[in-house]
C-alpha cells in the first residue's frame, strides 16, 4: 500500500495544474515570447522592504527572476517569459510557500495599462481550456467575459476605508488598511485591476509623468486572492540606486538583512528601452481555478513532506 496518501490525494490537482501551465506556455508561444532560463542563485536580490532572500553559499536563492530578466531587456531582448521556482524566507501559510512557482513576462514599448490586457487575455484562455466561461472560488462565481474592473488605489482607500490614501501613508496605516480593508473585497464580482500605487509603493515601477505622487504599478485580485503584481519599468538607474539604498536603510533600521546592490543590474539599466513586466503566482492560479482552499493542495510536495 502506497504510504503517502496526501500526494495521491492531489494527484488530480496535479493533472490540472500539469493542463493549466502547457496552456500558459502555449499562449506565450502564440503571442512570439522567448521562454528563458535565468540562474537560480544570484549574488544579490532586490532589497525590499518586506521580503527576505535564502542565503545560498555566499549568494542567495532569488525571490524573483526580474533582475536577470531585465538584464536581458537591456542587450536588445523584446518579448521574454519564464516560469521558475523562487524563494522567499519565512512565508508559510494557506497562500504561501517558502519556494514556489513563479510565471514571469516582460515586453519593450509596453506600459502597466498594455499588461492589464495581457492578464485578461491570458486567464482567459486558461480558463478556456478547462472549459470555464467564470470562475467559481470559494463559493463566488467571478465573471471572466466582461471587461475586468480597473481601480485605482486611491479610489479604493475612498470606497472601503475611513481615511484618504495620503492620511493613510501619513499615519503609516497604509499597509494594515490594504490587508484588513481592501484586498479581501476586490476582485468578488469581476476581477479587479488595483492601479496607481503611491511613489513610496513604487518598488521598481516608474512614476506618472502627469502625476509623479503615483507609480504605474498594479495588482490584479481575483475572489480576494492576490495573483500578479505588475510595473511599467523604472530605467532610471539613479533613481533605482537611490531606492534600493532606501530599501537597505529601512531594512537596516529594523533590523533585516541588508543585501549587497546589484551593480550590474544597475550598471545595464540605463540600456533598457521603455518595458513593462509582471510577475504571476502560479501555484495560486492553479488554486484559484481548480477552487482550492489551500495552497498544499496544488503542489506535490510541501515544506513538512520533505
Amino acid at each position: 500500500m502506497a504510504k503517502n496518501l496526501p500526494l495521491i490525494r492531489r494527484k488530480e490537482a496535479l493533472w490540472g495544474r500539469s493542463i493549466i501551465i502547457q496552456e500558459i506556455r502555449r499562449f506565450f508561444f502564440k503571442e512570439g515570447y522567448l521562454e528563458v532560463d535565468t540562474p537560480l542563485r544570484i549574488p544579490a536580490p532586490a532589497p525590499e522592504s518586506h521580503i527576505d532572500a535564502i542565503p545560498s553559499d555566499r549568494w542567495f536563492l532569488h525571490t524573483s527572476p526580474e533582475l536577470c530578466m531585465k538584464r536581458m531587456l537591456a542587450a536588445g531582448f523584446e518579448r521574454i517569459f519564464q516560469i521558475c521556482h523562487c524563494w522567499r524566507d519565512g512565508e508559510r501559510g494557506i497562500r504561501h510557500l517558502p519556494e514556489f512557482t513563479m510565471l514571469e513576462w516582460y515586453r519593450v514599448d509596453a506600459d502597466y495599462r498594455d499588461l492589464m490586457n495581457d492578464c485578461e487575455t491570458l486567464i482567459r484562455a486558461v480558463a478556456q481550456v478547462l472549459g470555464y466561461g467564470s470562475i467559481c472560488y470559494h463559493g463566488m462565481e467571478v465573471e471572466i467575459g466582461e471587461p475586468w474592473e480597473r481601480l485605482s488605489v486611491s479610489e479604493a482607500f475612498r470606497r472601503y476605508s475611513d481615511m484618504t490614501m495620503a492620511e493613510a501613508l501619513e499615519k503609516d496605516m497604509f499597509d494594515e488598511i490594504m490587508v484588513r480593508d481592501i484586498e479581501p473585497r476586490l476582485g468578488l464580482q469581476k476581477p479587479t485591476f488595483i492601479y496607481d500605487y503611491p511613489a513610496e509603493r513604487g518598488a521598481l515601477a516608474r512614476l506618472r509623468k502627469d502625476n509623479p505622487t503615483v507609480a504605474e504599478r498594479f495588482e490584479l485580485y481575483i475572489g480576494g486572492l492576490e495573483l500578479a503584481n505588475a510595473f511599467s519599468e523604472l530605467t532610471d538607474a539613479g533613481e533605482q540606486r537611490s531606492r534600493f539604498v532606501q530599501e537597505a536603510l529601512f531594512r537596516e533600521s529594523v533590523n533585516r538583512t541588508t543585501y549587497p546592490l546589484p551593480e550590474k543590474f544597475l550598471d545595464e539599466l540605463s540600456d533598457m528601452p521603455p518595458s513593462a513586466g509582471i510577475a504571476l503566482g502560479v501555484d495560486r492560479l492553479v488554486m484559484l481555478l481548480l477552487d482550492s482552499s489551500s495552497i498544499d493542495k496544488v503542489v506535490a510536495f510541501t515544506p513538512e513532506e520533505l
